[in-house]
């Protein structure tokens, strides 16, 4: 099954899929805008083509469809609709949400962004930088490089931002090993948000799954490739983030773009005998069909193009078990999840999962096939709790730190593939996790309802912003102290952007659609002293071999002990103390700058009083290896080895 456009010495072929349609016409736009009809011929196979003769690169196209409009049988055919095709790169302007994309029989071809007929070269195949146990950055590009006072201001917000040398060395000097680039496909904003003066800055609201959006890549495919290829050279793998799980197409009140247009029973999921009713497992208004053969396609396409013309290693799932749902639910050997896991192009690249969605049976942390790691959302709110003080939580952060076995373990495997992570683009930023007991979504415009309620979070003693120095550096500190946790942790390991510096969203854990200051990270007032801890905390990561490690620890007082501050090993009963606010841990590991076996200790302290640990034999603090005292400084986490 061969889709898309493909030039040739005498023009070009153009080729879509729609079982549903009666007919399909190439929309061809010259110069001016103005609009050539061609019918397409339709093969035994769906497949519609045309062959254009003179057609060149750089050509404005978009597609027809003709058939039955009658939604309560789930048939969408209006050709007054101009669609984008799935198959598209790139388009000559982003979306922009009007009631008419909607709206039987309103022609769209004005408010339309056209795709454009391109041809791309295949990258040399590299294997994918990022390793077992690396820092994972998550970034959202226009946010992430909008104000930073280094790049050009014509390169503020997008792609090639990120090849600046200034935006290089910062993540070179926490050591990240791989950024995940939150989406940057074509997307459109919720019908809500306009009314409201908003606008979805997260991109999670798609209507290509190839087509770059010109707000963050103006430059096309070459401007990705260019910038992936300058973050290899510096070591850098790139991770995208792709939503395969719905569209931008919402609910039946919503516009019609794309694979709405061309065929809509086959693309979405309809409850069964009510092909009217579209299933919202996704809490968008509609459910991609991935377990449809022409989406399956349509999904290991755009992926393997990511890898073969930008070099990408790897992909991040946006609610992932809707790639393996079926009528029956989910399933690990879906044949859309194994065809990507068996695909030639695509079987030595990341992929990771963001293992839950809101259907039944959504929840499928650990449920994936073995070659998917998986954000782990358990490590997540383990983590906090401990440091919130919550009781009987001291053999949960043991679990978590140890890569959750508990959890990884099920179905007979032997290493972990847990994502740690402590916050993400989805939520409070570590500082306001710190500042802020409850929410503060006002500016979203919903009455602050939007956005979790319980975020394990805390203020240390006051709400919000304050001046006032001791509540700050206590802020700092807890900082810290999350931290030091995450990168002291077994598997893999994500710090979304600017957490290692301080930032604040105001309280907002549901910013999607705050593309202003809210969201941006500001260059001029990062924390320096979070960002040189940071630092530290990934040297020492990379200096010890353990935390690259995946297997799961087996023989205590060999790889792995726990300790009682007394410096005796943790019995049953210590775990399940009420008021257990220290844990001591060492680890069996090869120090890489001595290439020597040693013992690392890490201690975390929750109280707010200095704790005197006993740990057997002799160790020497790190990084500066002056004697180790035996003192746990308040709300902290001390690294040593033994001397």
């Amino acid at each position: 099954m061969t889709l898309g456009t493909a030039l040739t010495p005498n023009g070009a072929d153009f080729a879509v899929w729609s079982r549903s349609a009666e007919k399909i016409d190439l929309c061809l736009f010259d110069e001016n805008g103005v609009e050539s009809r061609l019918p397409m011929k339709r093969g035994e196979d769906d497949i519609h083509r045309l062959s254009v003769p003179k057609a060149v690169a750089g050509a404005r196209y978009g597609y027809r469809a003709h058939g039955t409009y009658d939604r309560d049988r789930g048939l969408w055919f209006d050709p007054s609709k101009l669609l984008l095709d799935p198959y598209a790169t790139e388009i000559d302007r982003p979306f922009v949400y009007d009631r008419r994309l909607g709206l039987e029989g309103a022609d769209t071809a004005t408010l339309m962004p056209k795709a454009i007929l391109r041809q791309h070269d295949e990258v040399e195949a590299v294997k994918p930088l990022f390793r077992t146990g690396g820092l994972i950055y998550e970034i959202a590009v226009r946010p992430f490089t909008i104000l930073h006072p280094d790049v050009p201001e014509h390169q503020r917000g997008t792609i090639a931002a990120l090849a600046h040398p200034s935006v290089i060395a910062h993540l070179k000097r926490i050591g990240v090993d791989a950024v995940e680039l939150m989406p940057i496909t074509a997307w459109i904003d919720e019908r809500h948000l306009p009314p409201l003066g908003l606008s979805n800055g997260w991109g999670y609201n798609p209507v290509g799954f190839m087509a770059l959006d010109p707000r963050l890549c103006p430059g096309g495919v070459t401007e990705l490739r260019e910038t992936v290829a300058t973050l290899h050279e510096a070591g850098i793998g790139v991770i995208l983030d792709l939503v395969f799980n719905h569209t931008g197409e919402s609910d039946r009140a919503g516009p019609t773009l794309s694979l709405r247009g061309l065929d809509n029973l086959a693309c979405f999921r309809h409850l069964e005998g009510q092909p009217g009713t579209l299933i919202n497992d996704t809490g968008t208004g509609n459910t991609v069909a991935c377990d449809h053969p022409f989406v399956r396609q349509l999904i290991l396409d755009s992926l393997r193009h990511f890898v073969l013309h930008a070099g990408i290693d790897g992909f991040r799932f946006d609610l992932a078990p809707i790639l393996g749902r079926g009528p029956k639910g989910f399933s690990a050997e879906s044949e859309t999840l194994q065809a990507m896991v068996n695909d030639p192009v695509l079987s030595d690249r990341i992929l990771i999962a963001e293992p839950w969605d809101i259907g039944s049976g959504g929840y499928q942390l650990a449920n994936f096939p073995p070659q998917f790691l998986e954000w782990n959302d358990r490590a997540r709110d383990d983590i906090r709790r401990f440091w919130r003080g919550d009781h009987w939580t001291l053999g949960e952060l043991a679990t978590r730190l140890a890569g959750s076995q508990d959890i990884f373990a099920r179905h007979g495997h032997h290493h972990t593939r847990s994502v740690n992570f402590i916050a993400a683009h989805d939520g409070f930023t570590l500082m306001d996790m710190v500042s802020h007991e409850e929410r503060h979504n006002q500016a979203n415009g919903e009455e602050n309802r939007d956005g979790h309620h319980d975020n394990f979070s805390w203020n240390n003693g006051v709400e919000g912003a304050t001046d006032d120095p001791t509540i700050c550096e206590k802020r700092r500190r807890d900082v810290k102290a999350l931290l030091s946790t995450l990168f002291s942790s077994r598997g893999a390991i994500m710090l979304t952007m600017g957490d290692e510096a301080g930032r604040s969203q105001q309280g907002n854990n549901n910013a999607y659609c705050q593309d202003n200051e809210i969201t941006w990270v500001d260059w001029n007032a990062l924390d320096q002293e979070l960002i040189s801890h940071t630092a530290a905390l990934s040297a020492l990561r990379k200096r010890f071999s353990v935390f690259s490690g995946t297997g799961f620890f087996i023989d205590a007082g060999d790889d792995i002990d726990w300790f009682a501050p007394s410096g005796v090993p943790m019995t049953p009963e210590d775990w399940h103390k009420q008021d257990a606010s220290l844990l001591a841990m060492t680890l069996k590991t090869l120090d890489r700058t001595t290439e020597q076996q040693t013992r690392l200790a890490i201690i975390f302290n929750r109280t707010s009083e200095e704790q005197t640990v006993a740990l057997p034999g002799e160790w020497l603090s790190l990084p500066d290896r002056a004697p180790w005292q035996g003192i746990a400084p308040p709300r902290s986490v001390t690294f040593c080895a033994t001397a």
